[in-house]
């Protein structure tokens, strides 16, 4: 057929809001010095703990390389919701530090941690400020010794927090302070004690991708056994029980979007492509960068699964 008569795929769609529209609006005025919009977003959504810790996470990301949560902390010391983002975001800050090859150093490191303890005391409730520390715990020489403690607080607030088990299962993994069969034996007990419709079936697939870019990073994709890392015989046991726990009975959260692209991309390479139809239908054309850009060019890979399994 002539070029000019195909008709033209839409690329993907990274929206990192993930179509939360008042929280890419409230993104942007914290770019701009403005806190009232994330101040009257955050209110919105007491209690909804999902919601809150993705509106979170990326008021903070957002917030990060300004003053605009310090100067409302500054302005309401006493609003736990600009506590909760004040430390959310000052861990950001140093894992941008260490991003940048610096050494936070236990001082400032425990500042951090102060503003996690000060704003769990003004919100009680809320079991973000023991994610922002159970994520901070990493960043201390072989890890913070509360994190037990810190974890069981986060628990009491949220058994199935979504971030919460993403946070510990990065400290479990063999990039920060454990192994691959720690964090996959972390991955399994959270997917089978989590009640159907729940994502952390899906931790098993993100233990999995974490685990495949670490040993790109140390070892080379040419590394023993990388191969059969997709597709062994447990691997696409975790993908079956994924579809079947979480998609068959799925109750739409704030952040499927992420886990329906790990779901995805762990079906096309188990070859597991039966259900896939179904999971790039619920994705609707919306992507992530990770994990596809783990196994090459993320838009080629997503575009071409789509492309494959909802022809047009």
């Amino acid at each position: 057929m002539a070029g000019w008569l195909r008709r033209e795929r839409h690329t993907p769609d990274y929206d990192p809001a993930f179509g939360d529209r008042a929280l890419a609006e409230g993104r942007q005025d914290m770019l701009l010095g403005r806190w009232e919009g994330a101040r009257d977003l955050l209110a919105r959504t007491p209690g909804d703990w999902d919601r809150r810790s993705h509106r979170i996470r990326l008021l903070a990301d957002a917030a990060a390389g300004r003053r605009t949560v310090d100067l409302w902390q500054a302005s309401e010391p006493h609003n736990p919701d600009a506590a909760v983002l004040r430390a959310e975001t000052e861990v950001m800050r140093m894992f941008a530090a260490a991003r940048a090859g610096e050494d936070p150093g236990a001082e400032r490191l425990d500042s951090a941690a102060w503003l996690c303890h000060r704003a769990a005391a003004l919100a009680p409730a809320d079991p973000y400020p023991w994610v922002s520390l159970v994520a901070l715990g990493r960043l201390y020489p072989g890890g913070h010794p509360d994190m037990h403690a810190w974890w069981k607080e986060l628990l009491a607030r949220d058994p199935y927090h979504r971030e919460g088990h993403h946070q510990a299962l990065r400290f479990l993994s063999a990039r920060w302070h454990g192994s691959y069969g720690q964090a996959l034996n972390f991955a399994w007990d959270a997917a089978a004690y989590a009640p159907d419709g729940s994502p952390l079936a899906v931790l098993t697939q993100v233990a999995r991708a974490e685990h495949y870019r670490h040993r790109v990073a140390e070892e080379g994709r040419g590394s023993l056994g990388l191969s059969h890392h997709w597709s062994d015989e447990q691997a696409r046991r975790d993908l079956t029980t994924a579809l079947d726990k979480w998609i068959t009975h799925r109750i739409p959260g704030a952040q499927d979007v992420a886990d329906l692209n790990h779901l995805a991309h762990g079906l096309t390479k188990a070859g597991l492509t039966e259900r896939l139809g179904e999971v790039f239908r619920l994705l609707d054309n919306r992507a992530t960068d990770v994990p596809w850009s783990y196994t090459g060019d993320p838009e080629e890979q997503y575009t071409r699964w789509r492309d494959q399994t909802l022809p047009r």
